[in-house]
Protein backbone atom coordinates (compact mmCIF):
# COMPACT_ATOMS: atom_id res chain seq x y z
CA UNK A 1 0.00 0.00 0.00
CA UNK A 2 2.95 2.30 0.68
CA UNK A 3 4.02 2.27 -2.95
CA UNK A 4 0.70 3.48 -4.30
CA UNK A 5 0.48 6.21 -1.61
CA UNK A 6 3.94 7.55 -2.44
CA UNK A 7 3.20 7.36 -6.17
CA UNK A 8 -0.11 9.20 -5.64
CA UNK A 9 1.61 11.98 -3.68
CA UNK A 10 4.28 12.47 -6.39
CA UNK A 11 1.74 12.52 -9.25
CA UNK A 12 -0.60 14.69 -7.18
CA UNK A 13 2.26 17.17 -6.57
CA UNK A 14 2.98 17.40 -10.31
CA UNK A 15 -0.72 17.93 -11.06
CA UNK A 16 -1.04 20.58 -8.33
CA UNK A 17 1.94 22.49 -9.74
CA UNK A 18 0.29 22.45 -13.16
CA UNK A 19 -3.19 23.42 -11.97
CA UNK A 20 -2.52 26.17 -9.40
CA UNK A 21 -1.89 29.59 -11.10
CA UNK A 22 1.28 30.65 -9.25
CA UNK A 23 1.50 34.24 -10.65
CA UNK A 24 -2.12 35.16 -9.89
CA UNK A 25 -2.01 33.68 -6.38
CA UNK A 26 1.08 35.67 -5.45
CA UNK A 27 -0.67 38.89 -6.49
CA UNK A 28 -3.92 37.97 -4.72
CA UNK A 29 -1.96 37.01 -1.62
CA UNK A 30 -1.52 40.69 -0.80
CA UNK A 31 -5.27 41.29 -0.66
CA UNK A 32 -7.31 40.54 2.39
CA UNK A 33 -9.96 37.82 2.16
CA UNK A 34 -8.04 35.65 -0.32
CA UNK A 35 -6.49 32.35 0.77
CA UNK A 36 -2.73 32.20 0.87
CA UNK A 37 -0.81 30.48 -1.89
CA UNK A 38 0.34 27.81 0.54
CA UNK A 39 -3.25 27.08 1.64
CA UNK A 40 -4.59 26.83 -1.94
CA UNK A 41 -1.64 24.75 -3.10
CA UNK A 42 -1.98 22.44 -0.09
CA UNK A 43 -5.71 21.95 -0.70
CA UNK A 44 -5.10 21.29 -4.40
CA UNK A 45 -2.33 18.83 -3.59
CA UNK A 46 -4.65 16.96 -1.22
CA UNK A 47 -7.44 16.77 -3.80
CA UNK A 48 -5.19 15.70 -6.70
CA UNK A 49 -3.48 13.09 -4.50
CA UNK A 50 -6.86 11.61 -3.57
CA UNK A 51 -7.96 11.61 -7.22
CA UNK A 52 -4.76 9.84 -8.31
CA UNK A 53 -4.99 7.30 -5.48
CA UNK A 54 -8.61 6.44 -6.25
CA UNK A 55 -7.86 6.24 -9.99
CA UNK A 56 -4.95 3.83 -9.62
CA UNK A 57 -6.51 1.84 -6.77
CA UNK A 58 -9.75 1.21 -8.64
CA UNK A 59 -8.25 0.54 -12.09
CA UNK A 60 -5.22 -1.52 -10.92
CA UNK A 61 -3.24 0.31 -13.61
CA UNK A 62 0.54 -0.05 -13.52
CA UNK A 63 2.23 2.71 -11.55
CA UNK A 64 4.72 3.74 -14.20
CA UNK A 65 4.93 7.45 -14.96
CA UNK A 66 4.03 6.77 -18.60
CA UNK A 67 0.59 5.70 -17.36
CA UNK A 68 -0.22 9.21 -16.06
CA UNK A 69 -0.35 10.89 -19.49
CA UNK A 70 -4.14 11.32 -19.37
CA UNK A 71 -3.92 13.01 -15.95
CA UNK A 72 -1.15 15.31 -17.20
CA UNK A 73 -3.24 16.40 -20.20
CA UNK A 74 -6.15 17.30 -17.90
CA UNK A 75 -3.97 19.08 -15.33
CA UNK A 76 -1.94 20.99 -17.94
CA UNK A 77 -5.12 22.02 -19.74
CA UNK A 78 -6.68 23.42 -16.56
CA UNK A 79 -3.42 25.08 -15.58
CA UNK A 80 -3.02 26.82 -18.94
CA UNK A 81 -6.62 28.07 -18.76
CA UNK A 82 -6.26 29.52 -15.25
CA UNK A 83 -2.78 31.01 -15.69
CA UNK A 84 -1.81 34.36 -17.26
CA UNK A 85 0.97 35.85 -19.37
CA UNK A 86 4.28 33.98 -19.17
CA UNK A 87 2.94 31.22 -16.92
CA UNK A 88 0.14 30.57 -19.42
CA UNK A 89 2.69 30.27 -22.22
CA UNK A 90 4.77 27.77 -20.21
CA UNK A 91 1.79 25.68 -19.16
CA UNK A 92 0.29 25.97 -22.64
CA UNK A 93 3.50 24.51 -24.04
CA UNK A 94 3.32 21.69 -21.47
CA UNK A 95 -0.31 21.08 -22.47
CA UNK A 96 0.63 20.83 -26.15
CA UNK A 97 3.53 18.55 -25.24
CA UNK A 98 1.23 16.28 -23.23
CA UNK A 99 -1.21 16.21 -26.18
CA UNK A 100 1.61 15.08 -28.46
CA UNK A 101 2.60 12.36 -25.99
CA UNK A 102 -1.03 11.26 -25.77
CA UNK A 103 -1.33 11.22 -29.56
CA UNK A 104 1.82 9.10 -29.73
CA UNK A 105 0.39 6.56 -27.29
CA UNK A 106 -3.01 6.52 -29.00
CA UNK A 107 -1.62 6.03 -32.52
CA UNK A 108 1.20 3.60 -31.62
CA UNK A 109 -0.83 0.67 -32.98
CA UNK A 110 -0.46 2.15 -36.49
CA UNK A 111 3.32 2.35 -36.37
CA UNK A 112 4.34 -0.72 -34.34
CA UNK A 113 2.50 -3.34 -36.44
CA UNK A 114 5.80 -4.65 -37.84
CA UNK A 115 7.22 -5.00 -34.33
CA UNK A 116 4.13 -6.87 -33.24
CA UNK A 117 4.42 -9.25 -36.17
CA UNK A 118 8.08 -9.89 -35.36
CA UNK A 119 7.25 -10.57 -31.71
CA UNK A 120 4.62 -13.15 -32.77
CA UNK A 121 6.72 -15.00 -35.34
CA UNK A 122 5.95 -18.72 -35.59
CA UNK A 123 7.72 -21.69 -37.08
CA UNK A 124 5.87 -22.59 -40.29
CA UNK A 125 5.29 -26.23 -41.21
CA UNK A 126 3.24 -27.84 -43.94
CA UNK A 127 1.95 -31.15 -42.63
CA UNK A 128 -1.12 -31.13 -40.45
CA UNK A 129 0.13 -33.81 -38.13
CA UNK A 130 -0.05 -32.39 -34.65
CA UNK A 131 -3.06 -34.35 -33.43
CA UNK A 132 -3.55 -38.07 -33.52
CA UNK A 133 -6.42 -40.31 -32.37
CA UNK A 134 -4.07 -42.41 -30.24
CA UNK A 135 -2.36 -39.48 -28.52
CA UNK A 136 -4.73 -36.60 -27.84
CA UNK A 137 -7.64 -36.92 -25.40
CA UNK A 138 -11.02 -35.74 -26.68
CA UNK A 139 -12.13 -33.12 -24.14
CA UNK A 140 -15.54 -32.74 -22.59
CA UNK A 141 -16.93 -29.35 -23.73
CA UNK A 142 -16.56 -26.58 -21.10
CA UNK A 143 -20.23 -25.59 -21.13
CA UNK A 144 -21.27 -29.16 -20.33
CA UNK A 145 -18.63 -29.38 -17.57
CA UNK A 146 -19.86 -26.10 -16.10
CA UNK A 147 -23.46 -27.32 -16.08
CA UNK A 148 -22.47 -30.49 -14.22
CA UNK A 149 -20.55 -28.48 -11.63
CA UNK A 150 -23.52 -26.19 -11.06
CA UNK A 151 -25.74 -29.20 -10.45
CA UNK A 152 -23.22 -30.46 -7.87
CA UNK A 153 -23.10 -27.13 -6.04
CA UNK A 154 -24.93 -28.65 -3.09
CA UNK A 155 -21.56 -30.06 -1.98
CA UNK A 156 -20.45 -26.51 -1.09
CA UNK A 157 -21.08 -25.41 2.54
CA UNK A 158 -23.25 -22.25 2.87
CA UNK A 159 -24.17 -22.55 -0.79
CA UNK A 160 -26.09 -19.26 -0.92
CA UNK A 161 -22.88 -17.31 -0.33
CA UNK A 162 -21.15 -18.53 -3.46
CA UNK A 163 -21.22 -19.07 -7.21
CA UNK A 164 -19.08 -20.96 -9.70
CA UNK A 165 -15.97 -19.15 -10.92
CA UNK A 166 -13.99 -19.29 -14.15
CA UNK A 167 -13.59 -22.75 -15.71
CA UNK A 168 -10.27 -23.92 -17.20
CA UNK A 169 -8.55 -27.16 -18.13
CA UNK A 170 -5.39 -28.48 -16.50
CA UNK A 171 -3.34 -31.66 -16.03
CA UNK A 172 -3.22 -32.80 -12.39
CA UNK A 173 -1.41 -36.01 -11.45
CA UNK A 174 -1.43 -37.08 -15.08
CA UNK A 175 -5.20 -36.64 -15.42
CA UNK A 176 -6.86 -34.00 -17.61
CA UNK A 177 -9.41 -32.14 -15.51
CA UNK A 178 -11.49 -28.99 -15.48
CA UNK A 179 -10.91 -26.67 -12.53
CA UNK A 180 -13.39 -24.05 -11.32
CA UNK A 181 -13.05 -22.09 -8.06
CA UNK A 182 -16.00 -21.28 -5.83
CA UNK A 183 -16.44 -17.49 -5.74
CA UNK A 184 -18.43 -15.00 -3.64
CA UNK A 185 -21.76 -13.97 -5.13
CA UNK A 186 -21.56 -10.33 -3.97
CA UNK A 187 -20.07 -7.73 -1.63
CA UNK A 188 -22.15 -8.56 1.43
CA UNK A 189 -21.51 -12.30 1.02
CA UNK A 190 -17.78 -11.54 0.92
CA UNK A 191 -18.08 -9.23 3.96
CA UNK A 192 -19.72 -12.03 5.96
CA UNK A 193 -17.79 -14.97 4.56
CA UNK A 194 -14.28 -13.48 4.23
CA UNK A 195 -12.90 -16.62 2.52
CA UNK A 196 -14.09 -19.10 -0.11
CA UNK A 197 -14.27 -22.82 0.75
CA UNK A 198 -12.55 -24.47 -2.25
CA UNK A 199 -12.88 -25.52 -5.88
CA UNK A 200 -14.45 -28.14 -8.17
CA UNK A 201 -12.68 -30.64 -10.41
CA UNK A 202 -14.19 -32.71 -13.23
CA UNK A 203 -12.65 -35.08 -15.77
CA UNK A 204 -12.07 -33.39 -19.13
CA UNK A 205 -12.03 -36.73 -20.97
CA UNK A 206 -14.91 -38.71 -19.44
CA UNK A 207 -18.35 -37.20 -19.95
CA UNK A 208 -19.91 -39.68 -17.49
CA UNK A 209 -17.75 -38.61 -14.55
CA UNK A 210 -19.10 -36.47 -11.71
CA UNK A 211 -17.66 -33.25 -10.24
CA UNK A 212 -15.70 -33.37 -6.99
CA UNK A 213 -15.59 -30.52 -4.51
CA UNK A 214 -12.15 -30.00 -2.93
CA UNK A 215 -12.00 -28.06 0.34
CA UNK A 216 -9.26 -25.42 0.25
CA UNK A 217 -9.78 -22.09 2.01
CA UNK A 218 -8.94 -19.10 -0.21
CA UNK A 219 -8.82 -15.51 1.06
CA UNK A 220 -7.38 -13.69 -1.97
CA UNK A 221 -9.77 -14.35 -4.88
CA UNK A 222 -11.18 -12.53 -7.96
CA UNK A 223 -14.54 -12.08 -6.20
CA UNK A 224 -13.10 -10.59 -2.99
CA UNK A 225 -13.00 -6.82 -2.42
CA UNK A 226 -10.52 -4.11 -1.46
CA UNK A 227 -6.98 -5.39 -0.76
CA UNK A 228 -8.12 -9.03 -0.79
CA UNK A 229 -9.16 -8.87 -4.42
CA UNK A 230 -6.51 -11.02 -6.10
CA UNK A 231 -5.80 -8.60 -8.99
CA UNK A 232 -5.32 -5.70 -6.57
CA UNK A 233 -3.22 -7.80 -4.20
CA UNK A 234 -0.91 -8.62 -7.13
CA UNK A 235 -0.78 -4.98 -8.22
CA UNK A 236 0.09 -3.74 -4.73
CA UNK A 237 2.98 -6.20 -4.59
CA UNK A 238 4.14 -5.51 -8.17
CA UNK A 239 3.17 -1.86 -8.78
CA UNK A 240 5.16 -1.36 -12.01
CA UNK A 241 4.67 -4.74 -13.65
CA UNK A 242 2.70 -4.98 -16.92
CA UNK A 243 0.05 -7.73 -16.84
CA UNK A 244 -2.10 -9.21 -19.57
CA UNK A 245 -5.07 -11.54 -19.23
CA UNK A 246 -7.16 -12.62 -16.28
CA UNK A 247 -5.81 -14.43 -13.25
CA UNK A 248 -5.96 -18.22 -13.55
CA UNK A 249 -6.29 -20.91 -10.90
CA UNK A 250 -3.61 -23.62 -11.08
CA UNK A 251 -3.58 -26.76 -8.90
CA UNK A 252 -0.39 -28.58 -7.94
CA UNK A 253 -0.21 -32.38 -7.74
CA UNK A 254 -1.09 -32.28 -4.04
CA UNK A 255 -4.29 -30.39 -4.78
CA UNK A 256 -3.13 -27.03 -3.40
CA UNK A 257 -4.46 -24.06 -5.41
CA UNK A 258 -2.46 -21.08 -6.64
CA UNK A 259 -3.49 -18.04 -8.65
CA UNK A 260 -1.17 -16.95 -11.45
CA UNK A 261 -1.05 -13.99 -13.83
CA UNK A 262 1.10 -13.40 -16.90
CA UNK A 263 3.41 -10.37 -16.91
CA UNK A 264 5.52 -8.93 -19.70
CA UNK A 265 6.43 -5.80 -21.63
CA UNK A 266 4.73 -3.41 -24.04
CA UNK A 267 5.83 -3.74 -27.66
CA UNK A 268 6.19 0.06 -27.77
CA UNK A 269 4.47 3.19 -26.40
CA UNK A 270 2.26 1.32 -23.95
CA UNK A 271 0.82 -0.71 -26.82
CA UNK A 272 1.01 -4.41 -27.61
CA UNK A 273 2.25 -7.11 -25.24
CA UNK A 274 4.98 -9.74 -25.06
CA UNK A 275 4.99 -12.26 -22.18
CA UNK A 276 8.05 -12.57 -19.94
CA UNK A 277 6.88 -14.52 -16.89
CA UNK A 278 4.22 -15.06 -14.23
CA UNK A 279 3.36 -13.92 -10.74
CA UNK A 280 2.08 -16.71 -8.48
CA UNK A 281 -0.02 -16.14 -5.35
CA UNK A 282 -0.97 -18.45 -2.50
CA UNK A 283 -4.67 -17.53 -2.16
CA UNK A 284 -4.77 -18.47 1.53
CA UNK A 285 -1.69 -16.67 2.87
CA UNK A 286 -1.29 -14.07 0.12
CA UNK A 287 2.39 -14.93 -0.39
CA UNK A 288 3.54 -13.88 -3.86
CA UNK A 289 6.46 -14.88 -6.06
CA UNK A 290 7.43 -14.05 -9.63
CA UNK A 291 9.00 -16.42 -12.16
CA UNK A 292 10.53 -15.88 -15.55
CA UNK A 293 9.07 -18.01 -18.34
CA UNK A 294 11.89 -20.54 -18.24
CA UNK A 295 11.63 -20.87 -14.43
CA UNK A 296 7.88 -21.55 -14.11
CA UNK A 297 7.09 -24.50 -11.75
CA UNK A 298 6.36 -27.78 -13.54
CA UNK A 299 2.76 -28.10 -12.30
CA UNK A 300 1.69 -24.85 -14.00
CA UNK A 301 0.18 -25.51 -17.44
CA UNK A 302 -1.07 -22.05 -18.46
CA UNK A 303 1.90 -19.76 -17.82
CA UNK A 304 1.03 -17.87 -21.01
CA UNK A 305 -2.51 -16.56 -20.61
CA UNK A 306 -4.99 -17.40 -23.39
CA UNK A 307 -5.55 -13.66 -23.87
CA UNK A 308 -1.85 -13.24 -24.64
CA UNK A 309 -1.92 -16.10 -27.16
CA UNK A 310 -4.99 -14.58 -28.79
CA UNK A 311 -3.04 -11.32 -29.17
CA UNK A 312 -0.09 -13.16 -30.70
CA UNK A 313 -2.37 -14.91 -33.19
CA UNK A 314 -3.87 -11.56 -34.15
CA UNK A 315 -0.42 -10.01 -34.67
CA UNK A 316 0.75 -12.97 -36.76
CA UNK A 317 -2.36 -13.15 -38.91
CA UNK A 318 -3.11 -9.46 -39.43
CA UNK A 319 0.23 -7.66 -39.61
CA UNK A 320 2.14 -9.82 -42.10
CA UNK A 321 2.46 -6.74 -44.35
CA UNK A 322 1.89 -3.95 -41.86
CA UNK A 323 -1.05 -2.11 -40.36
CA UNK A 324 -2.61 -0.48 -43.44
CA UNK A 325 -2.62 -3.75 -45.36
CA UNK A 326 -4.57 -5.32 -42.52
CA UNK A 327 -7.30 -2.70 -43.01
CA UNK A 328 -7.45 -2.28 -46.78
CA UNK A 329 -5.52 -4.52 -49.19
CA UNK A 330 -5.49 -7.51 -46.80
CA UNK A 331 -2.88 -9.31 -48.88
CA UNK A 332 -1.74 -12.52 -47.09
CA UNK A 333 -3.94 -11.64 -44.09
CA UNK A 334 -5.20 -14.61 -42.06
CA UNK A 335 -7.91 -14.08 -39.47
CA UNK A 336 -7.69 -16.19 -36.29
CA UNK A 337 -10.92 -17.98 -35.41
CA UNK A 338 -13.07 -16.83 -32.49
CA UNK A 339 -14.45 -20.33 -31.83
CA UNK A 340 -12.01 -21.13 -29.01
CA UNK A 341 -13.19 -21.89 -25.48
CA UNK A 342 -10.82 -19.47 -23.66
CA UNK A 343 -10.25 -16.00 -25.13
CA UNK A 344 -10.78 -17.38 -28.68
CA UNK A 345 -8.24 -20.22 -28.27
CA UNK A 346 -8.81 -23.86 -27.27
CA UNK A 347 -6.44 -25.57 -24.79
CA UNK A 348 -5.46 -29.13 -25.81
CA UNK A 349 -2.76 -31.61 -24.74
CA UNK A 350 -0.25 -33.54 -26.83
CA UNK A 351 1.03 -37.10 -26.30
CA UNK A 352 3.57 -35.87 -23.73
CA UNK A 353 0.93 -34.13 -21.63
CA UNK A 354 2.09 -30.65 -22.67
CA UNK A 355 -0.67 -28.09 -23.12
CA UNK A 356 -1.04 -26.09 -26.31
CA UNK A 357 -3.50 -23.44 -27.45
CA UNK A 358 -5.16 -24.31 -30.76
CA UNK A 359 -6.49 -21.70 -33.21
CA UNK A 360 -7.45 -22.09 -36.85
CA UNK A 361 -7.09 -19.22 -39.33
CA UNK A 362 -9.48 -18.32 -42.12
CA UNK A 363 -9.74 -15.87 -45.00
CA UNK A 364 -10.80 -12.25 -44.34
CA UNK A 365 -13.15 -12.53 -47.32
CA UNK A 366 -16.78 -12.80 -46.21
CA UNK A 367 -18.63 -16.01 -46.96
CA UNK A 368 -15.43 -18.06 -47.29
CA UNK A 369 -15.05 -20.95 -44.82
CA UNK A 370 -11.74 -22.24 -46.15
CA UNK A 371 -9.04 -22.77 -43.52
CA UNK A 372 -5.67 -21.13 -44.23
CA UNK A 373 -3.92 -23.11 -41.51
CA UNK A 374 -3.81 -23.35 -37.73
CA UNK A 375 -1.47 -22.48 -34.92
CA UNK A 376 -0.28 -24.40 -31.88
CA UNK A 377 1.18 -22.31 -29.05
CA UNK A 378 2.94 -23.92 -26.11
CA UNK A 379 1.13 -22.67 -23.01
CA UNK A 380 4.29 -22.70 -20.87
CA UNK A 381 6.84 -21.16 -23.23
CA UNK A 382 4.76 -19.20 -25.75
CA UNK A 383 6.60 -20.85 -28.65
CA UNK A 384 4.23 -21.31 -31.59
CA UNK A 385 4.04 -23.29 -34.83
CA UNK A 386 1.81 -22.46 -37.78
CA UNK A 387 0.63 -25.38 -39.93
CA UNK A 388 -0.42 -24.50 -43.47
CA UNK A 389 -1.50 -27.96 -44.61
CA UNK A 390 -1.04 -29.14 -48.18
CA UNK A 391 -1.47 -25.99 -50.25
CA UNK A 392 -2.97 -28.06 -53.08
CA UNK A 393 -5.84 -29.14 -50.83
CA UNK A 394 -8.57 -26.97 -49.41
CA UNK A 395 -9.52 -27.48 -45.77
CA UNK A 396 -12.74 -26.31 -44.18
CA UNK A 397 -12.33 -24.03 -41.16
CA UNK A 398 -13.93 -24.46 -37.71
CA UNK A 399 -16.84 -22.16 -38.59
CA UNK A 400 -17.67 -24.37 -41.56
CA UNK A 401 -17.68 -27.45 -39.30
CA UNK A 402 -20.04 -25.73 -36.86
CA UNK A 403 -22.39 -24.76 -39.68
CA UNK A 404 -22.57 -28.38 -40.86
CA UNK A 405 -23.52 -29.48 -37.34
CA UNK A 406 -26.14 -26.76 -37.08
CA UNK A 407 -27.73 -27.86 -40.36
CA UNK A 408 -27.48 -31.54 -39.41
CA UNK A 409 -29.45 -31.02 -36.20
CA UNK A 410 -31.54 -28.01 -37.25
CA UNK A 411 -34.80 -29.52 -36.00
CA UNK A 412 -33.37 -30.35 -32.58
CA UNK A 413 -31.60 -26.97 -32.35
CA UNK A 414 -28.31 -28.54 -31.34
CA UNK A 415 -25.00 -26.73 -31.79
CA UNK A 416 -21.33 -27.65 -31.78
CA UNK A 417 -18.76 -26.30 -29.35
CA UNK A 418 -14.96 -26.45 -29.21
CA UNK A 419 -14.06 -27.80 -32.68
CA UNK A 420 -10.48 -29.15 -32.84
CA UNK A 421 -8.63 -30.43 -35.89
CA UNK A 422 -7.31 -34.01 -35.55
CA UNK A 423 -5.49 -36.42 -37.82
CA UNK A 424 -7.87 -39.39 -37.85
CA UNK A 425 -6.73 -42.31 -40.05
CA UNK A 426 -4.58 -39.93 -42.08
CA UNK A 427 -7.53 -37.60 -42.73
CA UNK A 428 -7.59 -34.00 -41.43
CA UNK A 429 -10.86 -34.04 -39.45
CA UNK A 430 -12.84 -31.78 -37.15
CA UNK A 431 -13.98 -33.37 -33.88
CA UNK A 432 -16.73 -31.34 -32.21
CA UNK A 433 -18.89 -32.06 -29.14
CA UNK A 434 -22.58 -31.37 -29.84
CA UNK A 435 -24.75 -29.78 -27.14
CA UNK A 436 -28.48 -29.17 -26.88
CA UNK A 437 -30.11 -25.82 -26.11
CA UNK A 438 -29.64 -26.44 -22.35
CA UNK A 439 -25.91 -27.08 -22.70
CA UNK A 440 -26.04 -30.85 -22.22
CA UNK A 441 -23.76 -33.11 -24.25
CA UNK A 442 -25.66 -35.11 -26.89
CA UNK A 443 -22.96 -36.60 -29.12
CA UNK A 444 -19.56 -36.19 -30.79
CA UNK A 445 -19.50 -35.19 -34.44
CA UNK A 446 -16.56 -35.83 -36.77
CA UNK A 447 -16.34 -34.35 -40.27
CA UNK A 448 -13.54 -34.44 -42.82
CA UNK A 449 -11.89 -31.04 -43.32
CA UNK A 450 -11.06 -31.87 -46.94
CA UNK A 451 -14.30 -33.75 -47.79
CA UNK A 452 -17.15 -32.22 -45.75
CA UNK A 453 -19.62 -34.76 -47.16
CA UNK A 454 -17.88 -37.44 -45.06
CA UNK A 455 -19.04 -37.29 -41.44
CA UNK A 456 -20.20 -39.41 -38.52
CA UNK A 457 -21.46 -38.98 -34.98
CA UNK A 458 -22.02 -41.10 -31.89
CA UNK A 459 -22.47 -40.86 -28.12
CA UNK A 460 -18.76 -41.23 -27.32
CA UNK A 461 -15.57 -40.21 -29.14
CA UNK A 462 -14.53 -43.86 -29.61
CA UNK A 463 -17.90 -44.80 -31.09
CA UNK A 464 -17.79 -41.74 -33.33
CA UNK A 465 -14.31 -42.76 -34.51
CA UNK A 466 -15.56 -46.24 -35.44
CA UNK A 467 -18.48 -44.76 -37.38
CA UNK A 468 -16.12 -42.26 -39.03
CA UNK A 469 -13.77 -45.01 -40.14
CA UNK A 470 -16.69 -46.69 -41.90
CA UNK A 471 -17.80 -43.39 -43.43
CA UNK A 472 -14.29 -42.80 -44.77
CA UNK A 473 -14.18 -46.26 -46.35
CA UNK A 474 -17.47 -45.90 -48.13
CA UNK A 475 -16.94 -42.22 -48.92
CA UNK A 476 -13.57 -42.46 -50.59
CA UNK A 477 -11.56 -41.04 -47.71
CA UNK A 478 -7.96 -42.07 -47.20
CA UNK A 479 -8.25 -44.35 -44.14
CA UNK A 480 -4.49 -44.59 -44.02
CA UNK A 481 -4.37 -45.00 -40.28
CA UNK A 482 -3.01 -42.52 -37.82
CA UNK A 483 -0.12 -40.27 -38.71
CA UNK A 484 2.26 -42.72 -37.05
CA UNK A 485 0.54 -46.01 -37.93
CA UNK A 486 2.68 -48.56 -39.75
CA UNK A 487 1.44 -50.31 -42.88
CA UNK A 488 1.57 -54.10 -42.44
CA UNK A 489 0.55 -57.28 -44.24
CA UNK A 490 -0.98 -60.45 -42.91
CA UNK A 491 -2.28 -63.79 -44.14
CA UNK A 492 -4.69 -66.24 -42.58
CA UNK A 493 -7.97 -68.11 -42.60
CA UNK A 494 -11.27 -66.32 -41.97
CA UNK A 495 -12.90 -67.48 -38.72
CA UNK A 496 -15.91 -65.16 -38.52
CA UNK A 497 -17.56 -62.65 -40.92
CA UNK A 498 -20.07 -59.86 -40.35
CA UNK A 499 -21.50 -57.80 -43.21
CA UNK A 500 -23.43 -54.53 -42.85
CA UNK A 501 -25.13 -52.63 -45.66
CA UNK A 502 -24.42 -48.88 -45.45
CA UNK A 503 -25.83 -46.88 -48.35
CA UNK A 504 -24.55 -48.14 -51.68
CA UNK A 505 -21.77 -50.19 -50.14
CA UNK A 506 -21.20 -53.07 -47.73
CA UNK A 507 -18.87 -52.86 -44.73
CA UNK A 508 -17.30 -56.22 -43.95
CA UNK A 509 -15.82 -57.03 -40.55
CA UNK A 510 -13.91 -60.30 -40.19
CA UNK A 511 -11.74 -62.25 -37.76
CA UNK A 512 -8.66 -64.22 -38.88
CA UNK A 513 -7.20 -67.25 -37.19
CA UNK A 514 -4.33 -65.05 -35.96
CA UNK A 515 -6.80 -63.45 -33.53
CA UNK A 516 -6.92 -60.04 -35.24
CA UNK A 517 -10.09 -58.23 -36.40
CA UNK A 518 -10.25 -56.29 -39.65
CA UNK A 519 -12.74 -53.98 -41.36
CA UNK A 520 -13.06 -53.17 -45.07
CA UNK A 521 -15.60 -51.46 -47.32
CA UNK A 522 -16.74 -52.94 -50.64
CA UNK A 523 -15.99 -49.50 -52.13
CA UNK A 524 -12.28 -50.15 -51.60
CA UNK A 525 -12.44 -53.90 -52.27
CA UNK A 526 -15.40 -54.99 -54.43
CA UNK A 527 -14.83 -58.73 -53.87
CA UNK A 528 -15.13 -58.29 -50.09
CA UNK A 529 -18.87 -58.94 -50.42
CA UNK A 530 -18.05 -62.59 -51.29
CA UNK A 531 -15.94 -63.14 -48.20
CA UNK A 532 -17.01 -66.16 -46.12
CA UNK A 533 -15.71 -68.32 -43.29
CA UNK A 534 -12.72 -70.60 -44.04
CA UNK A 535 -11.57 -68.36 -46.92
CA UNK A 536 -7.81 -67.88 -47.07
CA UNK A 537 -6.97 -64.18 -47.45
CA UNK A 538 -4.08 -61.76 -47.68
CA UNK A 539 -4.62 -58.28 -46.22
CA UNK A 540 -2.68 -55.04 -46.29
CA UNK A 541 -3.73 -52.96 -43.28
CA UNK A 542 -2.73 -50.03 -41.06
CA UNK A 543 -1.59 -50.98 -37.55
CA UNK A 544 -3.58 -48.31 -35.66
CA UNK A 545 -3.72 -50.37 -32.49
CA UNK A 546 -7.51 -50.47 -32.59
CA UNK A 547 -9.75 -53.49 -32.11
CA UNK A 548 -10.77 -53.46 -35.80
CA UNK A 549 -7.84 -52.66 -38.10
CA UNK A 550 -8.61 -50.72 -41.31
CA UNK A 551 -7.81 -52.72 -44.47
CA UNK A 552 -6.30 -50.99 -47.49
CA UNK A 553 -6.18 -54.06 -49.77
CA UNK A 554 -7.88 -57.47 -49.52
CA UNK A 555 -7.02 -60.53 -51.63
CA UNK A 556 -9.20 -63.66 -51.38
CA UNK A 557 -7.44 -66.84 -52.47
CA UNK A 558 -9.25 -68.40 -55.46
CA UNK A 559 -11.09 -65.23 -56.50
Amino acid sequence: MGNILLFSVIVGLVMALLVVPVTIMKKQNKKEGYPSFAALFGATLLITTIIVFVFYYMTNLDQNFTSMWILLIVAAGFGATLATVTERMVKGALFLGSLLVGAYFLTAFVFNADQKFESAQMDVKTEIEAFDEKETPASVPPQFARNKMKKAFGQVPNTSYYELGRLQIQKVNGEYVYIAPVEFSGFFKWFKGDETPGYFTLSATDSSSNPKFIKEEMVFTPSAFFNKKIERHIRLNYPKQIFNGDVQLEIDDEGKPFYIRTYGEFISARNGFEAKGIVMVDPKSGDTKSYKIDEVPAFIDGAISPETVSLQNSYFGNYVQGFWNSRFGKSDVKLPSDEGTEANVSPIFDENGDMYYFTDFTSPKEGVDSMLGYSLTNSRTGEATFYTGNLEDSYMDSQGALQIIQKKFIEKKWDGEMPVLYNFYGEASWLTPVLDANGFLQNYFIVSAANPEISAYANTPNQALKQYKTALQRGGGSVDGSSKAEEKQSKGTVVRVYKEKTGDYTVVSFLLDNGQNYIVSSENSLLAIYLKENDKVSVKYMDTGEEFLPVKELTIEGL
